[in-house]
């Protein structure tokens, strides 16, 4: 039963983040990201968010930066949309699964044209 709280909770604290990095930041060093997934723990004590961001590497850390330091506002503006007893404390982690499994379909494409071309 606990699980499924953990998980929606994971969901509700995916989409309100999404939301508030979209239309409350403004620091111009953020880019553009997108959320794609959270991982909370069963005590709601500790929310591992994982974010994709578009650009090259060094606007990457940038972006990573400023989502490291707007990390207090994100929090508190979280805590007054999610009504939890304690919110949760948000670690930042680069997502780079879409980035791999565009190299793996280009791989893939490639291979595909060299057994045709054969």
């Amino acid at each position: 039963m606990a699980k499924f709280r953990v998980g929606r909770v994971g969901e509700q604290i995916k989409k309100e983040i999404s939301s508030i990095i979209q239309t409350e930041l403004k620091d111009p060093r953020i880019g553009f990201i997108t959320v794609t997934g959270v991982d909370i723990t069963n005590d709601l004590s500790l929310a591992r968010v994982y974010i994709s961001i578009l650009g090259s590497e060094e606007q990457k850390e940038e972006t990573l930066k400023a989502i490291g330091r707007a990390n207090g506002f994100l929090r508190s503006e979280l805590g007054r949309r999610v009504k939890l007893r304690h919110t949760p404390v948000m670690e930042f982690r680069f997502d780079s699964s879409i980035a791999y499994g565009s190299h793996i379909e280009a791989l893939l494409q490639k291979i595909n044209q060299d057994s045709l071309g054969s």
